[in-house]
């Protein structure tokens, strides 16, 4: 960590990605990537040129050195991941004009040795900004203490943290998903939420500024929430609420992990001086472009081309 300045710290676990072109009934072949939620946010933040370490562990297993030079050739610090001889995470996906399949194998997987061991409070304290998701507490008591005690320590030392449920009924509980975040809510200031998937599963409140006015009450500065129905971000802060669209829909071709690709480019922008609403429009476009294209991360846009369309 000598050689940059790391500005963004996420804690996550990088999954492989077998992905088919076809029914996994009828495909013969596999292609090999790297994928995950917070993953997928780390790889939109450094192809904007930001500066994001990832915190995980990696099995020792023939994966380990794919997914270590996968995320050093995205330019994501890799320091702080640590291994071990569990087996890595992983999903296998297939997609058709009419269908979607996806299959998740995470049991006992390498993040999810994660514990408070992993907290690195010299680099915390050096940070712009921490970012973390349910998902990640979802593996184990230890991971889910690790994010705990690191976005408390982010907050004693005035470094902001950001956080996304990212529930998914495949592998998550949703009582066990309201108690991850009220664990780390004290410590919160920024939130993405989809609307369907978390305001109304999570908080059962059907109304985007209650649930935005909610959240500002117990203390989280900026609320961003996702709304296929209205087709748009809206983003609560300082007591306004702003509504951005989703950019260039109608060329959308797969929407795709778009969720995460949107967090990745507002955090870029807020720890690059954009104000939150302003974070919101860039972020849009970020998440836009990557829709116009197949494959979760391969499709992620550079900053040359966001910057030619925003």
């Amino acid at each position: 960590m000598e050689q940059q300045k790391i500005d963004i710290a996420i804690i996550g676990e990088c999954l492989i990605e077998l992905s088919a072109n076809g029914t996994l009934a009828d495909t013969s072949t596999l292609n090999k990537y790297f994928g995950g939620d917070t993953v997928t946010t780390a790889v939109a933040i450094a192809r904007l040129g930001g500066n994001v370490t990832y915190i995980t562990k990696v099995g020792n297993d023939g994966f380990s050195e794919f997914i270590l030079s996968s995320l050093q050739k995205e330019h994501i610090d890799t320091s702080l991941i640590k291994t071990n001889d569990e087996q890595n995470g992983m999903y296998i996906v297939s997609k058709t004009p009419e269908s979607k399949e996806v299959l998740y194998y995470k049991r006992k997987t390498a993040a999810s040795k994660l514990s408070i061991e992993d907290l690195n409070e010299d680099c915390i304290k050096k940070l712009k900004l921490v970012y973390s998701t349910g998902v990640i507490q979802s593996l184990s008591a230890g991971s889910r203490e690790l994010v705990r005690e690191t976005f408390k320590c982010a907050k004693e030392n005035d470094v902001l943290t950001a956080y996304d449920p990212n529930y998914t009924s495949c592998f998550m509980n949703s009582a066990d998903t309201r108690e991850f975040f009220e664990e780390i809510i004290d410590y919160t200031d920024i939130i993405f939420l989809s609307f369907k998937n978390d305001a109304l599963q999570l908080y059962d409140i059907e109304s985007v500024d209650k649930v935005i006015k909610h959240l500002w009450e117990r203390g989280v500065k900026i609320v961003v929430i996702k709304s296929h129905i209205d087709k748009g971000y809206y983003i609560g802060y300082n007591g306004e609420i702003n509504f951005t669209e989703f950019y260039n829909t109608q060329k959308a071709i797969d929407t795709t992990a778009s969720g995460d690709v949107f967090n990745g480019g507002f955090l870029y922008a807020v720890t690059n001086g954009y104000a939150p609403f302003d974070a919101a429009k860039f972020a849009s476009v970020v998440s836009g472009l990557q829709t116009q294209n197949y494959g979760a991360i391969q499709a992620i846009p550079y900053k040359q081309a966001v910057l030619e369309n925003v």
